[in-house]
């Protein structure tokens, strides 16, 4: 069997300009008007480079935005879950006229990404993003303070990627290209993949839901996000160690493959499920693993809501589907791993787990039970904490799905 199709049916379309014509393109790029873009932005752009978001062109014009945000199609018919947008100020963009090409550049070191042709220029109703997207419009929601801070004035056109924004020198091997992924499944003889979204280190809660997809999957993708996170996550080269350790001692070989994403979390929870599935689909992965309150934050969605999502959509707008899996946790009485759906006992006899528990366990210094976490992985995320600076230090609060 083959892998899944890319979205949209055709081929990757990664942007990402090689050879003569990056070097031409970045000569041309280094006299055009200059916008900075956001983390979220640059995160964005570069899986527009390297074929994440195939099949887009670019920035979304203000008629796509409208569409994915009212009803997660864009106008050309194509299914697109949150907008991929581009943001500046008022003053930058009335100097812009429109058709005038500009060099979009990088916030961390002021390094050129991409060229873009500007088609239009367009104010939305922020309010109207955030509460179609994230179901909010709460500015202590993380994705939402990051809509209402951003540029008052989207700039919408097609871009040409000059850079991988360093990925690839931070974390060697682990980013992968959609291009990549593809060629290693093949190279596994793997059809059908799981992929498993993971910000945390992975808990015995993660490694049974990885497990349980290894059992109807030829293989599983564990798939970390390398973008910015909230305050007191862990970084990813430390949860890049723990999966290593894990997935040595307690996975057959050749049933798990690691890499790495560039995207910023939008905390978008159902909709956000919805997108990565999206471009797991262009990564090769026939399906996603989406457990308890997939890419939610504090308590603004249900548990199950990125369950139900995947419901609502048209058929067809996906080829990956979702592999739901019920809440998750280690049962005293089964004496293991367990979920709702394969469990009969109660919340007295369940230990349940969740990776913000664990990172509060550690941060505190407390004991983590054995039945939470595997010692090798403690090991690690134990000698990383114990090397935290005061100032490095972050409280760690139990709120929504993560407290119960």
């Amino acid at each position: 069997m083959a892998l899944v199709n890319p979205h949209g049916g055709g081929d990757l379309k990664p942007l990402l300009l090689e050879g003569e014509e990056l070097i031409a393109e970045m000569k041309r790029a280094r006299s055009y008007p200059k916008v900075t873009v956001s983390s979220r932005e640059k995160g964005d752009l570069i899986m527009l480079g390297i074929g994440g978001f195939t099949p887009l062109d670019g920035f979304m014009p203000h008629a796509d935005w409208q569409g994915v945000c009212d009803g997660m199609t864009m106008t050309n018919g194509l299914f697109w879950p949150i907008p991929i947008t581009l943001s500046t100020s008022k003053a930058a963009a009335e100097a812009i006229p429109t058709g005038t090409d500009i060099a979009l550049v990088d916030p961390d070191d002021d390094s050129i990404l991409a060229t873009m042709k500007v088609t239009e220029k367009y104010s939305i109703d922020k309010g109207h993003e955030c509460a179609t997207v994230f179901g909010t419009t709460d500015i202590e929601h993380p994705g939402v303070k990051m809509v209402m801070e951003q540029g008052d004035v989207n700039l919408a056109g097609p871009v040409k990627v000059l850079s991988q924004g360093g990925f690839p020198q931070k974390y060697g091997t682990l980013f992968m290209t959609p291009k990549e992924t593809r060629a290693l499944f093949n190279e596994l003889g793997w059809s059908k993949v799981a992929a498993f979204q993971t910000r945390n280190p992975m808990h015995r809660s993660h490694e049974y839901l990885a497990k349980v997809a290894i059992e109807v999957c030829d293989g599983v993708l564990i798939h970390s996000l390398l973008g910015n996170l909230k305050p007191g996550d862990i970084p990813a080269e430390v949860r890049t160690q723990a999966i290593i350790a894990l997935t040595k001692h307690y996975f057959v070989a050749k049933t798990i493959a690691q890499a790495g994403y560039p995207l910023d979390m939008r905390y978008a929870g159902p909709r956000e499920a919805l997108l990565h599935a999206l471009f797991r689909q262009n990564y090769g992965c026939s399906h996603l693993i989406v457990g308890r309150d997939h890419a939610g934050v504090g308590s603004y969605y249900g548990p199950f809501d990125a369950h139900h999502i995947f419901d609502k959509i048209p058929k067809g707008a996906l080829e990956t589907q979702a592999l739901k899996i019920d809440w998750t946790f280690w049962c005293y009485k089964c004496g293991g791993m367990a979920s709702a759906r394969t469990c009969p006992h109660g919340d007295a006899d369940r230990l349940l787990l969740s990776g913000t528990k664990l990172r509060k366990m550690l941060s505190e210094g407390s004991d983590v039970p054995a039945e939470f976490s595997r010692p090798e992985v403690l090991e690690i995320l134990r000698e990383y904490y114990a090397g935290l600076q005061e100032h490095e230090k972050v409280e760690v609060k139990l709120t929504g799905h993560s407290a119960k």
